[in-house]
């Protein structure tokens, strides 16, 4: 922990007493903030003070926050440690007599003043900066993080001081760069750079040296002054002297106003910089964020109607997709996800692109209802891993629509997997492929919510872009944009994009607006009941016409759409779905078991007009056609009592892959299995029907194949989770009970290895090391505890081996255990007298 004195006065304090001062609340405070603090709990308040210290999560926490609370931390990291508010406040904002350089952007003083104390507190709160506002100090890993270099210039764009430049450089280059700079010589480097570094920070002495600068010399300053910092230039290390300067670098090299950093590089010193811009810091200072302009605006009951009817497409596409798939496993890729060709027929069969195809299916894996099914003993079904609807997909049909589309958006908010990247290139240069492994990216969660919280923000109606988005979540989370792409956009800028495109798709926005149930959702209210009144109901009936379609001029109940698809094909969507009648799916709903005064009477049910006399004709001509010819097993055998019809097959050239055979006037022997007897007899126009070995007619049911009982991928954390008030109000209490115990100031009752005696002064135990004593010596030390009612310090290892120190008020010593109030754990325990390494009294009962 840093000891550095935190004032003027000199006095030391740690970072571990700084936390010691602050109140519980504030405590939990930190905590809640970090929750990566508490994995695992910390023993103590010095523990908590070196995770705080760690540069991984100081790096976490500088992520969370906004643009200006981030400015501040850069410009403290910029200025020496333990400077003062004021200090802050000028290196943003510029001191208010100086005038600002032209390069910098307008900045407005009044809100920069109004806005530090809140973003001081936010560093604070986060155990990012510490001290008084008189000396303020940041966290040692955020000023390494953040205090700018010449290769890492940061937020700033400011180089190294003059101190850290010349760091190395020989005593009489240090008195050359003196010399040239007009100043007298030095006794030593130390005194050297101090004498530059005073002169630059005194603005009368260096706008004097300045206005001898010749122009060619303030161009090449005003190139570095924005940052980068550094410059390449040939033998930049060359000493060179002010009589000796030929060149405008050569000239500002010779007076310490540009320094080598480097063969053949030169960096401009932080404070001349500064001096530069006029005192300023950041070229352009952001105290709050900007505004979110009203793209379009659009009628409120529009939006909630267009939302509420791609909602229903959503669940209804979902629901395609799954019967399909129920019916049509496709394989599993080896190394995960789904081919190429598969991702192709899905985007036929729903009618829709291959990257909104991908969509669905991510969709419906992130809800749970699609899953791997694993390899299956089953060859009946197929060979090999395929994906399939899961159980869960059966019980999310029985929901209403409203809460079926509340799972699929519960779903889409939270999960990490981006269907976006389906298509893309992995760091293999291999496409990914739609629900595979290599799709999850922490920010998605994040990036989402923040999207449809600022449309939220906008008045009911309103629309705005991403290039209108992006700026604000930028300001509100600057060094969370994730990776860049090849095509030089960060990560965040095509989760905004596809947010956008995904939200419309599934009903969050209805024509770019946020609507109503979304805005529900985001609460965290239930939007079903705000969706549900403005679904389209669906409907029982549909029209059918003297050309075998059937129309639905909407949404159909789910058994009737069911029971239709299965004796029909869709030839369109839309606002009305036209279902065509053919012979083929005809004969599909026979196969199914269906019978022609089944049909008959299904159609004359739901139909708003009368059967056409064509479609009659068609369901019976194929129910009189189907199961005349019989298909079995042999391999496969054939059996019709139409000895015509048997010899037509065995002549027609199209059924020579089956090889025939006669075996009798009835009967066909096929050499192939009845599944593809019975696919090429279909081919060419037959309706054959399979029986079983007792010779009975077999009903081919399209019975929707399920994987076992599948769980839903849990989205990749991003980070520990947040803990809850129950673990936080503990860990505040652990921390401070172990605190009290590595602290209490504590006398040697028996002498051991822990104890430690100075020259002056009564012995003292190591705190860093549990004390300890022998058995026997513990034994007593315990039970005079008991009878004094004195307050004991002990060691303990615990039954994993986990070694402890805890202040305990013995109460009872018997049996081999003692029993104590453990002001650790603030409850009464029992401690085994064999775990107890020593113990040692403390000065304070």
């Amino acid at each position: 922990m840093t000891t550095e004195p935190n004032g003027p006065s000199g006095g030391a304090r740690t970072l571990a007493e700084e936390l010691r001062a602050r109140s519980d609340q504030a405590l939990t405070t930190l905590l809640r903030l970090r929750p990566d603090l508490l994995a695992p709990v910390p023993t103590d308040l010095t523990q908590l003070a070196a995770r705080l210290s760690s540069r991984a999560s100081a790096l976490r926490a500088l992520e969370r926050l906004d643009r200006f609370t981030l400015q501040v931390a850069e410009a403290l990291a910029a200025a020496p440690d333990g400077s003062p508010v004021t200090v802050v406040r000028d290196l943003l904002a510029g001191p208010a007599r100086v005038k600002p350089h032209p390069g910098a952007e307008p900045v407005d003083r009044a809100a920069v003043v109004a806005a530090l104390p809140a973003a001081l507190t936010a560093l604070r709160d986060r155990a990012l900066l510490w001290g008084p506002d008189s000396a303020l100090r940041l966290v040692l890993a955020v000023r390494e993080a953040l205090a700018p270099s010449g290769s890492a210039p940061g937020g700033t764009g400011l180089g190294p001081t003059l101190a850290e430049a010349t760091l190395g450089m020989s005593p009489a280059r240090l008195q050359q760069l003196v010399a040239g700079a007009g100043l007298p010589g030095t006794p030593d480097p130390v005194t050297a750079v101090a004498a530059l570094t005073g002169l630059l920070t005194d603005r009368k002495r260096c706008a004097a040296l300045l206005a001898e600068v010749p122009p060619a010399a303030l161009g090449v300053l005003d190139k570095l002054l924005w940052g980068p910092p550094t410059g390449t230039v040939p033998d930049a290390a060359r000493p060179v002297t002010a009589d000796e300067a030929r060149s405008p670098v050569e000239w500002l090299l010779a007076r310490g106003l540009l320094l080598p950093s480097g063969p053949s590089s030169v960096v401009l010193p932080r404070e001349l910089a500064l001096h530069l811009r006029g005192g300023r810091s950041h070229r352009a200072v952001e105290p709050a964020p900007p505004a979110l302009d009203v793209h379009t605006q659009r009628d409120p009951q529009a939006v909630d109607s267009a939302a509420a009817g791609q909602a229903y497409t959503a669940v209804r596409t979902v629901e395609e997709l799954l019967d399909l798939w129920g019916l049509q496993p496709p394989p599993t890729l080896r190394a995960g996800g789904l081919g190429v060709r598969d991702l192709k027929r899905t985007a036929q069969a729903l009618e829709c692109t291959e990257p909104q195809a991908a969509f669905w299916l991510e969709l419906a894996y992130g809800a749970g209802l699609v899953a791997p099914d694993g390899e299956s003993s089953d060859p009946s079904v197929r060979t090999g891993e395929v994906w399939a609807p899961t159980p869960a997909y059966d019980a999310w049909l029985q929901l209403p629509v409203a809460e079926r589309w509340t799972e699929l958006a519960r779903g889409w908010l939270a999960a990490t997997r981006v269907a976006g990247l389906v298509g893309g290139l992995d760091g293999k240069g291999k496409a990914r492929a739609a629900l595979g492994s290599e799709l999850d990216r922490t920010l998605a969660p994040a990036t989402r919510r923040a999207v449809l919280s600022l449309l939220a923000e906008l008045p009911p109606g309103g629309v705005a872009d991403a290039a209108a988005l992006l700026p604000v979540q930028r300001w509100y989370r600057p060094l969370r944009g994730g990776a860049t792409g090849p095509d030089g956009l960060e990560l965040r800028e095509h989760l905004t994009s596809w947010t956008l495109a995904e939200a419309e798709l599934l009903g969050i926005t209805g024509r770019g607006a946020l609507a109503a149930p979304a805005r529900a959702l985001l609460a965290g209210d239930a939007p079903a009941p705000v969706l549900a009144p403005l679904l389209p109901q669906p409907l029982d009936h549909v029209i059918l016409q003297p050309d075998l379609t059937a129309i639905a001029p909407g949404p159909l109940h789910t058994p009737l759409a069911q029971a239709l698809a299965l004796c029909a094909e869709i030839e369109s969507k839309g606002g009305a779905t036209v279902y065509r009648f053919t012979g083929e799916s005809i004969r599909r709903a026979l196969d199914a078991g269906r019978t022609a005064a089944d049909l008959h009477a299904f159609l004359e049910q739901h139909s708003r007009t009368p059967v056409p006399q064509p479609l009659e004709y068609l369901i019976d001509d194929v129910a009189r056609r189907h199961g005349v010819l019989r298909v079995g097993a042999a391999s496969a055998y054939l059996r019709c009592d139409d000895s015509a019809l048997l010899a037509e097959v065995l002549a027609d050239r199209r059924t020579v892959e089956l090889r025939l055979r006669l075996l009798a006037p009835t009967v066909l022997a096929a050499q192939a299995p009845p599944e593809t007897v019975l696919t090429v007899l279909r081919t060419i126009g037959l309706a054959p029907a399979a029986e079983s070995a007792e010779g009975d007619l077999v009903i081919t049911r399209p019975d929707s194949y399920r994987t076992p009982p599948r769980t839903a991928p849990a989205p990749v954390a991003d980070g520990p989770a947040a803990p809850d008030e129950v673990l936080l109000g503990a860990a505040v209490k652990a921390i401070r009970a172990g605190d009290r115990a590595a602290t209490a100031t504590r006398r040697e009752t028996v002498a051991g290895p822990a104890a430690v005696r100075p020259e002056h002064g009564p012995a003292r135990t190591d705190t860093r090391r549990l004390p300890r004593t022998a058995a026997a010596d513990t034994l007593a030390a315990l039970q005079t505890a008991v009878l004094l009612g004195e307050r004991m310090w002990i060691g303990y290892i615990n039954a994993e081996g986990l070694a402890s120190q805890r202040v305990i008020d013995p109460v009872r010593v018997e049996g081999g255990f003692v029993t104590a109030f453990d002001h650790h754990a603030e409850a009464v325990r029992t401690f085994a007298l064999h775990r107890i390494t020593g113990v040692a009294e403390l000065d304070e009962p």
